[in-house]
């Protein structure tokens, strides 16, 4: 049984976690020039994952993220992911599904950059401050957290999301 200002306190984070996502995927669309300039954008040519997957410099995973980096179903699929994730935590639906998409993205980007090594390929210091958490890891806690305490119900459509019918025969998808 959660209090009122528990349950506040989850819908204000699973919102901004929500915004951290869709954020995520709006800049990279568009370009902003937040983290994505508007000649890398995706709607421009861009890619996505070339940015993040191409910079590996640790970890056994680096070859392979180099090897990822821009593939065309790999921005698609990370793409997809992002936006809908933001969109079902914002809107406070589907948070299971939502959370077990958003942790893999999550876990596979902590993997690719692989914390715990603490020198690049190239022998020099990785800049890792901790050889295991990071902060994917905090989001892809946040999102589990968030689908196990119903944090849709409050201030979101979780509630009527839950009352659907082909959601009570799929309870996955709450």
């Amino acid at each position: 049984m959660l209090t009122t200002a528990a349950a506040r306190a989850l819908a204000v984070l699973r919102i901004s976690t929500g915004i951290v996502f869709l954020w995520a995927f709006l800049d990279k669309t568009f370009g902003f020039g937040f983290a994505t300039p508007d000649e890398r954008a995706w709607i421009n040519g861009g890619s996505p994952t070339k940015g993040f997957l191409s910079r590996v410099e640790v970890g056994p995973f680096q070859s392979i993220s180099h090897d990822m980096a821009g593939l065309w179903w790999v921005d698609a699929l990370f793409m997809i992911g992002m936006g809908a994730v933001g969109l079902a935590l914002i809107a406070g639906v589907g948070l299971r599904v939502a959370a077990a998409a958003g942790s893999l993205i999550m876990v596979m980007m902590w993997a690719a950059e692989f914390p715990p090594d603490r020198f690049t390929a190239a022998g020099e210091a990785s800049g890792s401050t901790n050889p295991f958490m990071d902060y994917h890891l905090i989001y892809a806690i946040v999102l589990v957290v968030l689908a196990l305490t119903y944090a849709g119900h409050t201030w979101g459509l979780g509630r009527l999301w839950a009352r659907l019918p082909f959601v009570q025969k799929n309870r996955w998808m709450i």
